[in-house]
């Protein structure tokens, strides 16, 4: 940039000395002559001057400026969902040991993961269960093709989830959305499956959030209520005292999760949503 406005520099001090040369040669008297080239020769100094000093600097290695901090670019994936690691692990347990067609798969939180006694609460039933501690509504949306869609064909899909997503300030409105996102997206490859979605639980520790927890069962009901092969498992009034406290007899330590006390209330209510065993149940001795 500085060689280009020297020259051009350059061009505007030239002009002047060849006119002035020239009014040096129509005028050849020695007196006028002194007195027009000493400023003519001022000026050519400092034009060679500036010119030398301009492809001294043109020719000097160029000096890196510095660099700035990199910013990431919008192609870098963002860091991965919490619950990929254990998304993964059912994938592989999949691979290994291919999951039956038309079982009944459970979907959810930690109240479907930490359901130890499940086989022997539902007896007969081919069960595939997908809960993962903590999930929340929005987590099940972000995996759904991985742990629905890609269960060989259930023939019933049980969901518990929306408790935390209440416990961590989502309103019910987010959850309700965020359901019927869910099914919208299982019914591209599952049309036809019917999905029955539990109530929030009334667990001692989280009495607080009750006003929260019935709105967002109210919403859940009566938008299911509408819906063609949707069902609602209304779980919080079988699991409150004739005086609308919860019960503190179906809770482990953490008042929290529920006990198999608490499960079998559970089994009672969904089980007409189950239909007959798929297996023969050996007779109890």
């Amino acid at each position: 940039m500085i060689l280009p406005a020297l020259l051009s520099h350059a061009r505007t001090c030239a002009c002047p000395i060849r006119r002035s040369t020239a009014v040096v040669l129509a005028n050849p008297a020695p007196d006028k002559m002194q007195t027009v080239h000493r400023p003519l020769i001022r000026r050519l100094m400092l034009f060679v001057t500036g010119l030398l000093a301009a492809l001294a600097f043109a020719a000097a290695p160029s000096v890196p400026a510095s660099t700035p901090a990199a910013v990431p670019s919008a192609s870098v994936p963002a860091t991965e969902n919490r619950f990929e690691k254990n998304v993964r692990d059912y994938e592989a347990a999949d691979r290994a040991s291919p999951p039956p067609k038309g079982a009944i798969l459970l979907v959810g939180d930690s109240q479907f993961f930490r359901w130890k006694t499940l086989a022997a609460d539902l007896p007969g039933y081919t069960v595939v269960n997908r809960g993962i501690d903590s999930l929340q509504m929005s987590d099940l949306l972000l995996f759904a093709d991985r742990l629905v869609t890609a269960a060989n064909q259930p023939r019933l899909i049980v969901l518990h989830v929306g408790g935390n997503d209440v416990h961590n300030g989502r309103k019910p409105e987010q959850v309700l959305a965020d359901f019927q996102a869910f099914v919208a997206k299982a019914r591209v490859k599952l049309p036809t499956v019917p999905i029955a979605f539990s109530s929030t639980t009334p667990g001692p520790a989280r009495w607080d959030e009750r006003a929260v927890r019935v709105q967002t069962n109210k919403l859940l009901k009566d938008y299911i209520g509408t819906q063609k092969n949707l069902h609602f498992i209304d779980l919080w009034d079988a699991m409150l005292t004739p005086d609308g406290k919860p019960r503190e007899d179906l809770w482990v330590e953490d008042r929290i999760h529920p006990n198999q006390a608490g499960y079998q209330i559970r089994v009672k209510i969904m089980r007409p949503l189950l239909g007959e065993p798929d297996q023969k149940v050996a007779p109890t001795k």
